[in-house]
């Protein structure tokens, strides 16, 4: 992948806290990452803007409903992250 060195202006506080927590992949990497997520996020905006327009904004329940889905979704991750399976089992 090409690269092209550009100068950005940094809060210093914000760049000794990044700088202590990125030393491995580097300042660059994680930089690149985070216009990366930026850039992603403003085009995931412009989608459910225009999904918006095209259909109505979302409702009460269906917003409970996403709510209670990510809920489960959790929940799922965090019995998976203990190592153990749905069931409850051993992986």
């Amino acid at each position: 992948m090409a690269t092209k060195k550009v100068t950005v202006t940094i809060p210093v506080d914000l760049l000794e806290e990044i700088r202590g927590e990125v030393a491995e992949r580097g300042l660059s990497a994680y930089v690149a990452e985070a216009l990366r997520f930026k850039r992603d996020r403003d085009r995931l905006r412009e989608l459910a803007d225009w999904l918006e327009e095209e259909h109505g904004p979302v409702t009460e329940s269906e917003s409970a409903a996403v709510r209670d889905e990510l809920d489960d979704l959790d929940a799922e991750h965090a019995r998976r992250a203990a190592g153990r399976n749905p069931a409850g089992e051993a992986a």
